[in-house]
């Protein structure tokens, strides 16, 4: 009875901290625009105290590619050099997957052909059998089969060729950072904002650097790729190293082992299954940059999509977005039976399987010289569905066009453009001020300060009212993520049925390019804020259905049984017991769709925003290096901003509710 009265009373006191931090928030901004009246640049960032941030960064590029050397080597020779090594590999893969090659006898030269897509495909799916069994091996046939018979399979080789250079180099740069972290605490403060970084940047911001060393090609859509999915290896690391227990370790020393035994004998084997949840979130983000990546220079079946998104083929853009969300899936799916160690039914040992795939491979493709079909796939077996999706574009806009357009028009008319006009009208003074509430009263005086710095910063460099008009486009997605994600999350947690299909659509949401989303809402909605809010919402909603799942599924089950014994409903349980004690995790989830939703303002630059995510784009196609890295650092102080905040409430929570 004490336990109860202490939680109700911590949550009266909960609400009145609330009530006096919101009053205080309020407080701010309507001191600050009453101000604006006497003093304006309280209510507007005057120009003339702007600066030239941008500028400076373009002048530090600059002197890296003219002046700058390592040890009497010129910073541009050694990206020469590193850009070399890196397109060895990546133009071998293509030719054994994708192109074949021409050896030089005889007049006329012989023909090699790439390797035979009848061979590798039965190779994949004889080594899923192995690995995960016959349903894993059905779906790997699937997958394979689709990019045969639809034409994509010369396109997802070259795409795999690239995934096959990036994935690597990302895994080995990501595990010897984390475990430098690892060693030296020192190393890890300084390397956690930079990954904080590197994963809120978006990705277009720094693709603009990268096109300026590398040039544009295959290598630097390689780069890119291994900046965007190298961070959450370097953390999983960290994490997985730690994990590790500590009666290991100790044994570890008694038997003598050295450093170098320690680490790669004893840490590394131990903490194997951490460490392939790392490898599969390089994997995945891997196969989710393909379609940027083609934007400078990358082949393969991200630029079948591009392609299509810039001529407005539906039909073949969705195509080509299944293909690489079949790739993830089948990916994903092989990496979690990796992970858990599960086999499938074959006797021959691993040795003999690995010569029994290699001969599945190489006959066909040796056959392939003397019958062409088993080269590649022919083109008179291939089909296409783009017909009937172009058929499926006409009738929408002659059926549904004035329904459509009138559920748009009332969203944009009474919610999103007020919401719009009074963002972009609050004093960026009282906004300032009421982040400094907010950080003080959930974190303390250091959050308090980072939170204000980072908003000058914005400020500062003269994004002020491009930053609030993506806060209104991001903050009006995430609201609609949530109202339709968490109850959707509440009822996946009430029903297992539920929870399988809830589960199967936060996947294919998840493995979906973002692009691939811009295809039918430009199809249903043209181009504005309301498409580019539908996309996001779409993209962004998964964790919050998969977080309200989780969270409520992980309360204790003595909790729940202790309620029932005083005599609650089921609905008060849900209700009063399991969402209260879930809503933390139901936070972090709201975080990870601001975040989400963030990184998918930069690709709805494509259909008509007018905000950060803009600025971005424009100075990619500008190779304007210092306004992309400057506008993308204002996109990832926001999304900072908003997890350094729900992260210090959240924390406050659960060490109210006894969960810290």
């Amino acid at each position: 009875m004490s336990e109860a009265v202490a939680g109700r009373a911590g949550a009266g006191g909960g609400v009145t901290r609330a009530a006096v931090t919101a009053a205080a928030v309020v407080l701010a901004v309507f001191v600050a625009d009453r101000l604006s009246g006497w003093l304006p640049w309280f209510g507007v960032y005057p120009a003339g105290w702007e600066l030239p941030v941008s500028d400076w960064v373009s002048s530090v590029m600059e002197w890296l590619l003219e002046d700058a050397a390592i040890g009497g080597i010129g910073f541009r020779s050694v990206v020469r050099g590193l850009a070399t090594l890196l397109s060895a590999p990546l133009e071998a893969g293509t030719v054994v997957l994708a192109k074949g090659f021409e050896l030089p006898f005889g007049d006329a030269g012989v023909a090699v052909p790439a390797l035979s897509w009848l061979g590798v495909s039965a190779a994949l799916v004889l080594f899923a059998a192995r690995v995960g069994g016959r349903r894993l091996a059905v779906l790997i046939f699937l997958t394979v089969a689709y990019l045969a018979f639809f034409g994509h399979w010369q396109s997802a080789m070259t795409t795999i060729a690239s995934i096959l250079v990036a994935v690597p180099v990302g895994l080995i740069l990501g595990l010897l950072l984390g475990l430098a972290a690892y060693r030296q605490p020192v190393f890890e403060r300084v390397l956690r904002p930079a990954l904080d970084l590197m994963q809120t940047v978006p990705i277009f911001a720094y693709l603009v650097p990268v096109l300026v060393l590398f040039g544009f090609g295959p290598v630097a859509a390689v780069v890119a790729t291994v900046i965007y999915a190298m961070p959450p290896m370097a953390r999983v690391t960290i994490v997985a190293l730690r994990g590790v227990p500590e009666e290991i370790l100790e044994f570890a020393r008694m038997t003598g082992c050295n450093r170098r035994q320690m680490t790669w004998r004893v840490l590394i084997p131990a903490a194997r299954q951490g460490l392939m949840v790392g490898v599969n979130q390089v994997i995945m983000l891997s196969l989710n940059m393909v379609i940027i990546a083609s934007m400078i220079g990358a082949g393969g079946l991200g630029y079948d999509v591009l392609r299509a998104l810039r001529r407005l083929q539906i039909g073949d853009g969705l195509e080509a977005g299944v293909a690489i969300t079949l790739i993830a899936i089948a990916t994903e799916r092989l990496g979690r039976a990796l992970t858990d160690g599960s086999r499938g039914q074959s006797r021959l040992p691993r040795r003999q399987f690995g010569m029994l795939l290699a001969g599945v491979v190489a006959l066909p493709t040796l056959a392939g010289l003397f019958w062409s079909p088993l080269a590649g796939m022919p083109e008179a077996l291939t089909v296409s569905t783009a017909e009937y999706w172009g058929q499926l574009v006409a009738w929408v806009n002659t059926e549904l066009y004035q329904p459509l357009n009138a559920v748009k028009s009332a969203l944009l008319v009474h919610v999103l453009i007020p919401f719009k006009r009074t963002l972009v009208a609050l004093p960026w003074t009282g906004v300032v001020a009421a982040l400094g509430v907010l950080g003080y009263r959930l974190g303390g005086w250091r959050l308090a300060a980072a939170v204000c710095a980072l908003a000058l910063f914005i400020a500062v460099t003269g994004h002020w009212e491009k930053a609030m008009i993506t806060v209104y486009l991001c903050g009006i997605s995430v609201a609609i993520a949530a109202l339709i994600g968490i109850p959707l999350g509440v009822w996946s947690a009430a029903s297992d049925r539920v929870h399988r299909v809830t589960t199967t659509v936060a996947d294919t949401l998840q493995t979906l390019p973002s692009f691939v989303y811009l295809i039918p809402v430009v199809m249903l909605f043209q181009v504005g804020d309301f498409s580019a809010m539908v996309a996001i919402v779409l993209y962004a909603l998964a964790p919050a259905l998969r977080y309200t799942d989780h969270g409520i599924r992980g309360v204790p089950a003595e909790t729940i049984e202790a309620a029932r014994m005083c005599g609650c409903t089921p609905r008060q349980i849900r209700y009063r017991v399991q969402l209260p004690l879930a809503l933390p995790e139901i936070m972090l989830g709201l975080n990870q769709t601001i975040m989400m939703a963030l990184s998918m303002l930069v690709i709805t630059a494509l259909v008509g925003t007018s905000d950060l995510g803009q600025e971005v784009y424009i100075a990619l196609t500008r190779a304007d290096i210092g306004a992309g890295l400057v506008a993308g650092l204002c996109v990832a102080f926001i999304a900072m901003m908003a997890d350094r905040l729900i992260g210090a409430w959240v924390a406050r929570r659960r060490a109210a509710l006894g969960l810290a």
